[in-house]
């Protein structure tokens, strides 16, 4: 039977949360949302393969051809953005993303909770918020000037990959929001965490 998402996730989270002795519980609502996340970076994750590719292609065409292209180290530039502004979701749920634990550390559990949800509530949603709230205009601004690379043999259409700016951002908010459902299982019981089975 298929693991589901949340189920991979909290097996990768295991190790990790179990040497700093904090576990969130799994809901249901939670899965869902870490499903969305990570079913849209295990598509997204072939951007790296593209990136190779493409680099390999511009070295070779550069210094086997003696051909440069801007256009190529363009789409490099595109796809590398792209990949990375979408990879912050990703580690948010798989929480490999940068955390100041030395102190956090010898906190009980109910402390370290208490300091997830301010973090998640005061801090990240608000800021996810407000850089979608500011790059919809920005996205716009570009797609209706129909934007192009201001280089000779430049990429058109440059609202696109801005546009990943909306849905990068996006993804976070949808993994801050997973993860608050989780600190709030852990604090308030609520939502209902999932029973873990043990073997």
């Amino acid at each position: 039977m298929a693991e589901t998402a949340g189920e991979v996730a909290e097996h990768v989270l295991h190790e990790l949360e179990e040497k700093h002795q904090f576990r969130l519980p799994r809901t249901r609502p939670s899965d869902a949302l870490e499903a969305v996340v990570l079913g849209v970076n295990y598509v997204a994750c072939w951007l790296w393969a593209l990136l190779m590719a493409v680099i390999v292609l511009a070295v070779t065409l550069r210094y086997v051809f003696g051909l440069g292209s801007i256009m190529l180290e363009e789409i490099q530039w595109h796809i590398y953005g792209i990949g990375f502004i979408l990879g912050l979701s990703y580690c948010f749920v798989l929480d490999r993303h940068v955390r100041i634990d030395v102190a956090a550390e010898r906190f009980p559990p109910r402390v370290r909770g208490w300091i997830e949800l301010v973090g998640l509530l005061v801090l990240l949603l608000p800021l996810c918020a407000m850089l979608i709230y500011e790059a919809i205009p920005f996205v716009l601004r570009s797609w209706q000037l129909n934007e192009i690379s201001p280089a000779p043999d430049g990429l058109p259409y440059r609202w696109i990959p801005k546009s990943f700016i909306i849905w990068g951002f996006l993804l976070l908010m949808i993994a801050a929001l997973a993860r608050l459902l989780r600190v709030t299982a852990f604090l308030f019981g609520r939502p209902f965490p999932i029973i873990e089975r043990r073997a």
